[in-house]
């Protein structure tokens, strides 16, 4: 068995209780096209024991059928009920708050195409009859969008994002995310959007009602603290931090955000559960 790492000596018995694995997927279960090692297993496991895996991600450059063909080229089986995304959040909370509302979003074609296949009316150009301004995590990014984006913002108008996340890894390290996208325009406009995806626990509360499981059932696993274990800690459930993506073992020795449980990998957690499942025979 793999090492667990346990930086205050916490028993991973309740883990056994687990029904509902939401997980976080880049820098968790894999990097760019590369499945981490313990993945399948994992998820092997979770279906073994009649349980459930939810992916819930903060990357709105994707929509769920991007995700479900990624998925498939990976050779991980699901379909969309096994996807819940910020882009995906995004949608409820504009259809809640402002159904009536036009949009214009800084975001990618597939973002786009989500926002108008929901029934959003939203455009990419400036105009003055645009009540919200959306700005997601976009891989198509130039600088005639930012500047239309600041533009857009000189009015007071509903100012909103999907998510805070700062970078986003990719196999040579990193790329700046949305959080870090909008820091940028905060700087030429002075302007902070409300951030809709994890760390809040909608997500989490959403996917959990849905299935219908119990929070001491659910669990989330992640790589970002101040997203995915803070979205966790803040739905009162359970989160796991793996250190294959942002996360490192000081960060979490240092800060104030501290995971339920630490874990090398998915493999290690994987390794753990296999070992309870077996004591328990």
């Amino acid at each position: 068995m793999g090492v667990i790492v346990d930086f205050w000596n916490k028993n991973v018995e309740e883990l056994r209780n687990k029904k509902l694995f939401l997980f976080d997927m880049d820098g968790t279960i894999y990097e760019e096209d590369n499945v981490f090692d313990g993945t399948m297993q994992l998820l092997a496991y979770i279906k073994e024991i009649g349980g459930r895996f939810v992916f819930i991600t903060n990357n709105s450059s994707k929509s769920v059928k991007d995700y479900i063909d990624k998925m498939q080229r990976l050779k991980i089986d699901c379909d969309i009920d096994n996807f819940f995304t910020s882009a995906q959040a995004t949608i409820l909370y504009l259809k809640n708050k402002y159904p009536n509302e036009k949009v214009y979003c800084q975001g990618t074609k597939s973002f786009i195409d989500e926002l108008i296949g929901a029934g959003i009316d939203v455009t990419c150009s400036y105009d003055d009859e645009v009540g919200i301004v959306l700005v997601g995590f976009d891989t198509e990014l130039n600088s005639e969008k930012v500047i239309n984006t600041c533009k857009m913002l000189q009015k007071d108008r509903v100012y909103i994002a999907t998510n805070p996340d700062l970078r986003c890894p990719v196999g040579f390290g990193f790329i700046p995310d949305c959080g870090a996208i909008c820091r940028m325009i905060e700087d030429a406009t002075d302007k902070k959007p409300l951030y809709i995806g994890k760390p809040e626990p909608t997500m989490v509360e959403i996917v959990r009602q849905k299935w219908g499981y119990g929070k001491e059932e659910t669990v989330v696993i992640g790589d970002r603290l101040y997203t995915d274990i803070a979205t966790g800690l803040n739905a009162n459930v359970s989160a796991v931090c793996v250190l294959t993506g942002e996360a490192m073992a000081e960060d979490i020795e240092s800060g104030n955000i501290k995971p339920t449980y630490t874990f090398l990998s998915v493999r290690e957690m994987y390794d753990a559960l296999k070992m309870l499942k077996e004591k328990s025979k």
